[in-house]
């Protein structure tokens, strides 16, 4: 088929270049902008696997092109996604309203994007009775973006059209050929089981986190029962891992977006509420233990900092636990050196230069002199450092574990202070 992609995000990316790798004729429409400029020359804007080898490969074998957003779908095209960032609505309404008013028989619209439960009808209602609006929650995760897609668990359908939603069956058939992955319901159904999704998946990280503060509390190392709570078949262990808070785009945003729907309806949630307190909470949990640690005083101390992404193998801090706790450090006159390796970028965009910010291109050079080690973002690279440079390297041997990554007694062994979280 000839399908038109609109959106700049990583998941219109994703779509057009796995869609073009299955043979369909894809056209990227984009944004003017860094984006597209950086399409245009070869590199993927975003640091996800596999995704820059994948654009390259369909845009040279012509499968896949770029093109225009404001450019309509050429003749050919008679199936348009919609994967836009999650404020663009009226850009959404803008490009359906345009397809309405080109003379075609059927339009089948496919909406990805994380806008709020019932925007698709809405847009339904902007299309008319030229074609269909669909729901298809992304559900995809930073870091195997691509994989994913190609091999979804599932995948959730807002369709009440027969038609359209054969014709979405036959577009996606390459990627749910082992069974059938779809999970048909209404489309207003659809975007609120992607938010319900979401919410419990940063239920389950708050729980943990909760326990683990309590873990602290009693002085009870939380590792243990972890792995008791995650054998247990009821529950098992996916997102039980305790840590210094979630951040990203799409889990922290979507239950944002969740809470504020509820309570706009009236209905409220007291849990979602206490969810995003306990994670706010801890994005702050190192810093108060360093803050104990030093007796209050952390002026000119100088704090290394291991990782800052909101996850591994993606450049992106958007509302990483990292930004909160730089705040912190830095309200009280601590100095930063930062290590990550791919989000130095976003952070030097985002804080330019400053005297209490050094960004290292090496973890020992970002731990050296430093009166305290951070680890905020569990990048493989750290998991197995080398613990006498590091002791030699550092004025004072104090190691923050806020992943639970290393094992307390061995660090101990080695000469560090060292915090956990609930350990």
């Amino acid at each position: 088929m000839h399908i038109d992609v609109y959106g700049s995000s990583l998941c219109a990316l994703v779509t057009a270049g796995s869609l073009a790798s299955t043979g369909h004729r894809v056209t990227l429409r984009l944004p003017e902008g860094d984006i597209t400029r950086q399409l245009q020359r070869g590199e993927s804007p975003f640091r996800e696997p596999g995704l820059e080898a994948l654009l390259n490969e369909q845009r040279s074998s012509r499968r896949l092109q770029l093109g225009r957003m404001v450019d309509a779908p050429s003749d050919g095209v008679s199936s348009v996604f919609l994967a836009l960032d999650l404020d663009d609505i009226e850009l959404a309404h803008d490009i359906v309203g345009r397809l309405a008013s080109l003379d075609r028989r059927f339009w089948l619209v496919v909406n990805q994007s994380a806008f709020p439960v019932g925007t698709t009808d809405r847009l339904q209602q902007t299309l008319g009775d030229v074609g269909t609006v669909v729901s298809l929650p992304e559900l995809l995760q930073e870091g195997v973006a691509v994989q994913q897609f190609m091999r979804p668990p599932q995948l959730l359908l807002g369709c009440d059209d027969p038609y359209a939603e054969s014709l979405v069956r036959e577009i996606l058939r390459p990627v749910s050929r082992l069974r059938d992955q779809f999970l048909v319901m209404s489309p207003k159904q659809a975007e609120f089981a992607k938010f319900a999704v979401m919410g419990m998946l940063a239920t389950r990280v708050s729980f943990m986190n909760d326990m683990a503060s309590l873990a602290d509390a009693l002085d009870v190392d939380i590792e243990p029962v972890r792995q008791a709570v995650g054998a247990d078949p009821r529950i098992g262990p996916a997102y039980l891992y305790p840590g210094c808070g979630f951040g990203g785009p799409s889990l922290s945003r979507n239950v944002m977006d969740l809470a504020n729907v509820l309570a706009a309806s009236g209905v409220g949630s007291q849990l979602l509420d206490h969810v995003l307190r306990i994670n706010e909470r801890q994005k702050e949990v190192l810093f108060r233990k360093l803050w104990r640690h030093y007796h209050t005083r952390l002026e000119g101390k100088v704090v290394a900092i291991w990782g800052a992404s909101f996850k591994p193998n993606t450049g992106r801090i958007d509302n990483a636990p990292v930004l909160r706790m730089l705040e912190a450090l830095w309200a009280q006159g601590a100095i930063v050196r930062l290590h990550d390796p791919l989000a130095l970028p976003s952070l030097q965009a985002r804080y330019g230069q400053r005297p209490d910010l050094l960004l290292c291109t090496d973890p020992y050079e970002a731990a050296a002199g430093a009166d305290a080690l951070m680890l905020v973002t569990e990048w493989k690279e750290y998991w197995n450092p080398d613990f006498p440079r590091l002791r030699a390297d550092m004025r004072v041997p104090v190691l923050l574990d806020g992943r639970n990554i290393y094992d307390p007694e061995f660090v101990r062994r080695s000469g560090f202070a060292y915090y956990g979280v609930g350990r």
